[in-house]
């Protein structure tokens, strides 16, 4: 078994987040929302890729040093992919629409992909003294496109003043003695008046922490709308649809 981790801030999780969600990852992890088995198979794809595309560099003749090392930024730590021929590199397994955006030089108006480049900054910044990294001004997310297999590297240009003061402003939210507000977006759902957790926010796995009062129902084809506020239950052909709880339970009413 892998060596269990303190609850703390990581370079890995410097994009964009809401307060309240980030107070509790580190004060109040248990809150997190429960995957499921197949959700969790799923991100462990990421690792599966970031191994072949390391194992295809090397039989390829490329230098590939720095493994998992270990990095720190202003007492942030985080793990680096790999050293790929005196630059550091990202492996990232997207899927065919982000892979297209990265392609394309989008990654920075995704709001998903753009939390890609604060990890990038941290490693880089973090690795600023290391004699192996020969590159110091920029840094590569290396997308495997993991519906197709097609590949790209996507250049990042350093940002350090902006990663330090990512790192300074949430180490002062985790340093709150109570949770922040939380600033998750939300969106209506149609004209019934329903309210529900938009994109971005719909993939907090602290969302049940930020709106307690989250119910969660399934649409067509298994998909899940998350609703912080119901003026009519959800319905198909006059029947209720299927609502589960925050470890995938169905609710019985």
């Amino acid at each position: 078994m892998g060596e269990e981790r303190t609850p703390s801030l990581r370079l890995s999780s410097m994009g964009e987040r809401c307060p309240r969600s980030l107070w509790a990852s580190v004060h109040s992890p248990s809150v997190q929302e429960r995957f499921p088995a197949h959700v969790r198979i799923k991100f462990h794809f990421g690792d599966v890729v970031e191994a072949m595309a390391i194992a295809l560099a090397k039989a390829a003749g490329h230098m590939v040093t720095g493994e998992q090392d270990e990095v720190i930024v202003d007492g942030v730590k985080g793990h680096l992919d790999c050293i790929l021929d005196g630059c550091i590199v990202d492996v990232k397994s997207i899927n065919s629409l982000g892979f297209q955006k990265v392609k394309a030089g989008q990654v920075a108006e995704d709001i998903f992909l753009r939390s890609y480049l604060d990890q990038l900054d941290g490693y880089l910044v973090g690795s600023l003294d290391d004699d192996r990294v020969t590159i110091k001004d920029r840094a590569y997310l290396w997308a495997i496109d993991k519906q197709m297999g097609h590949m790209c590297l996507y250049e990042h240009r350093i940002r350090e003043n902006q990663i330090r003061d990512r790192i300074k402003s949430y180490k002062a939210i985790v340093a709150l003695g109570n949770p922040p507000a939380c600033t998750c977006g939300t969106i209506a759902e149609g004209i019934s008046g329903n309210i529900k957790l938009d994109l971005k926010a719909s993939y907090n796995p602290y969302k049940y922490f930020c709106f307690p009062g989250c119910r969660t129902f399934i649409y067509a084809g298994g998909k899940p709308q998350h609703l912080v506020k119901v003026v009519k239950t959800p319905s198909y052909q006059g029947r209720p649809l299927v609502e589960v709880d925050r470890d995938g339970k169905i609710v019985y009413t």
